[in-house]
């Protein structure tokens, strides 16, 4: 669900992607399978979730899936194309890989270059986009002094962006779907897509939220605020096939991965991880005393 063409220009590049990028959708590997409905910890302060969405969600198409981080022992990061100068893009398990992420979703929608993220997106020296749009969220990490969150999703019409940009090294602008606190931001609408999302609870954790089932996002709101994630505020990140969560430590890995527009069986719709150009990833803290 790029901005440059939506879930249409996403159909177009269907055939190449396929041929290119081979990886199966909405697998939970080995020992990640997790009851529905339950928290299961990965490492300290990194915990898996699987909670139901909607009626008879048994199969992970049928399921939320929710990476819980803890910013006082994990930190966030951004990286993209354009930040390494890469002349090509990577799956999102792709970048893990590359870079040794831990876990990772996309960063956001982006432009029709393959590059540019839609919204404002900075980090440290690096600026992606430097042009603000009308969305309203913006998520932002690496405090640059005492005493701030170091992981906050803020609400433009209640905070100033430039006291964002300079209090966090890595600042990204992407659309709302959940004001703080707990406020369902998107009208009822018929279209639906698998969603990617990226949530803060009601301890500032960061969770990396995936759902494969098709919904409108008013419906997923609604489902995610039911939800007991003590969720308060939401950003959208992807939508549609490109839509992706990956998590790899020790034993434990999983690569979910978007459908196309209301293609509700697990055997239909997309089965492949699209390129993408930017992400937010996973790492340990590397500034805490080891255990």
């Amino acid at each position: 669900m790029s901005s440059g063409g939506g879930n249409t220009g996403g159909r177009c590049r269907k055939g190449l992607f396929a041929l290119l990028m081979p990886a199966l959708a909405a697998v939970l590997c080995g020992s990640c399978q997790e009851p529905a409905g339950g928290w299961a910890e990965v490492a300290p302060g990194l915990e898996l979730g699987r909670f139901p969405a909607g009626q008879g969600s048994g199969a992970a198409a049928e399921a939320v899936t929710v990476v819980r981080i803890d910013p006082a022992r994990w930190d966030l990061q951004v990286h993209g194309s354009s930040a390494r100068d890469r002349p090509g893009n990577l799956t999102v398990a792709g970048w893990c890989r590359e870079l040794g992420l831990v876990a990772a979703v996309n960063a956001g929608m982006f432009d029709i270059d393959y590059r540019t993220h839609t919204g404002y997106l900075r980090c440290r020296d690096h600026v992606n986009n430097p042009n603000r749009n009308g969305y309203q969220s913006v998520s932002a990490f690496g405090p640059r002094r005492a005493g701030l969150p170091r992981f906050r999703i803020f609400a433009l019409d209640e905070t100033e962006f430039a006291a964002i940009d300079g209090d966090y090294d890595c600042v990204i602008q992407n659309l709302r779907l959940i004001k703080r606190p707990r406020e369902n931001r998107w009208q009822q609408q018929p279209k639906k897509w698998s969603e990617v999302a990226l949530g803060e609870d009601a301890r500032g954790r960061a969770l990396f939220i995936f759902c494969r089932r098709p919904f409108s996002m008013h419906d997923l709101n609604r489902i995610l605020l039911d939800l007991p994630l003590d969720l308060v505020c939401a950003q959208h990140l992807e939508g549609g096939p490109e839509a992706q969560l990956y998590l790899q430590l020790g034993e434990r890995e999983i690569e979910l991965v978007g459908t196309f527009e209301a293609a509700f069986g697990e055997g239909e719709g997309n089965t492949f991880a699209w390129p993408v150009p930017n992400v937010i990833g996973v790492v340990p803290r590397s500034d805490l005393p080891r255990e």
